[in-house]
């Protein structure tokens, strides 16, 4: 009996111990800050915010019909690709950022969705992760060998900074907090501010938005936060910032910056009211049919571009994280297939390679016999 006791004693001594210590982790700066005090009166004030969360434009359950959370930890633990993750090194190049001219117009991906434009003058930087993880808990979610070949260090000063919304994957603590200095101003959905503020950026570096609002950037320079079908969250407090994707038109172009989303008629709407656009930059990895409602497949990508009006597309969230249990090279395999049939100009640079925005060349298929 007394052993009994005594095991009882140590199971809550520890159990206590856990959720203390849990508590006190999620404490800390990496996980941001909720809305509160002005910024959450805005928050309230949304068409889009009911209760006390942002809410997409048509129903999405984060799981679709059939779906269960234990079907897909099941999944998730026993159903991985056995080329999940590339046997090899991913390769890349590394082009010297702060050289690059003023006039050249030029864009640079560093994996996942991260990525570097240069255009009109202006230099353009969106969800920088480049800490090496896309978690709190770094040895979860590791980069892939050979996609991180850059550094904070290795930017020039950002005029602009887009976050598409606060996942660990396109919000990453340690790259922005270094990054504060070179910023000069970031466009946030509504909420994401207080992330950012707690991490030393000032209220005057930042621009947060709701849905169909503008932002003059500067002569010629228009940013229009546009409707994504997501979610938003860094804790146990989900949909308390908003996700959002952006139409940044500038003198010279228009881009679609799309951030994470599910194939919805959004698309179409963004499509009619700002369309046609010179290059949109989709998600097309870290899916399954069982999450397809918040993040599209590969084929539906296409689509999407096409209701967008796109003129090029470039595929993005994939080639860095294994957030998914598809083959890391599946969602580019699937997405050329698909718009070579429709006949939709696709570009997929290497990481690091720098582009020509006004470039047609697709590119070679690099991720062949990396496995």
């Amino acid at each position: 009996m007394k052993i009994l006791k005594r095991t009882m004693i140590v199971f809550v001594i520890l159990l206590v111990a856990l959720v203390v210590g849990g508590y006190l982790f999620m404490q800390s700066a990496s996980f941001g800050k909720l809305p509160s005090g002005e910024r959450l009166e805005r928050i309230k004030k949304s068409p889009y915010y009911k209760g006390d969360h942002f809410e997409n434009l048509e129903d999405t359950p984060q799981l679709t019909e059939g779906a269960s959370y234990y079907s897909v930890l099941k999944e998730f633990v026993f159903g991985k690709d056995k080329r999940n993750t590339p046997l090899d090194s991913i390769p890349s190049k590394k082009t010297d950022l702060k050289s690059i001219k003023p006039e050249e117009e030029v864009l640079v991906w560093f994996g996942h969705s991260s990525y570097f434009i240069q255009v009109d003058g202006k230099k353009i930087l969106v969800d920088p992760v480049l800490s090496g993880a896309a978690s709190p808990v770094k040895f979860t979610t590791r980069s892939y060998k050979g996609t991180d070949v850059y550094l904070v260090d290795d930017f020039p000063n950002i005029d602009y900074l887009f976050l598409s919304h606060d996942h660990w994957d396109h919000v990453d603590y340690e790259t922005l907090v270094k990054l504060q200095p070179k910023v000069g101003r970031v466009i946030a959905g509504l909420g994401v501010g207080a992330h950012l503020e707690r991490w030393g950026y000032t209220p005057e570096q930042i621009i947060e938005t709701d849905w169909n609002e503008q932002s003059v950037l500067d002569s010629g320079f228009v940013a229009t936060t546009t409707p994504a079908r997501h979610f938003s969250g860094r804790g146990f407090s989900p949909n308390k910032s908003l996700w959002a994707s952006f139409v940044l038109q500038t003198p010279s172009a228009k881009f679609y910056i799309g951030g994470d989303s599910g194939y919805g008629k959004h698309f179409a709407q963004i499509g009619q009211e700002h369309g046609p656009f010179d290059l949109v930059l989709l998600e097309c990895g870290q899916y399954n049919k069982s999450w397809k409602n918040i993040h599209m497949m590969p084929e539906e990508v296409v689509q999407a571009a096409e209701d967008l009006k796109a003129k090029k597309l470039m595929p993005v969230h994939w080639s860095k994280f294994s957030l998914a249990n598809h083959a890391w090279d599946e969602p580019i395999i699937r997405v050329t297939k698909e718009a070579l049939r429709k006949g939709m100009p696709l570009i997929h640079p290497l990481i690091g390679e720098e582009m020509n925005l006004r470039d047609t060349v697709l590119g070679t298929n690099w991720w062949e016999g990396r496995n």
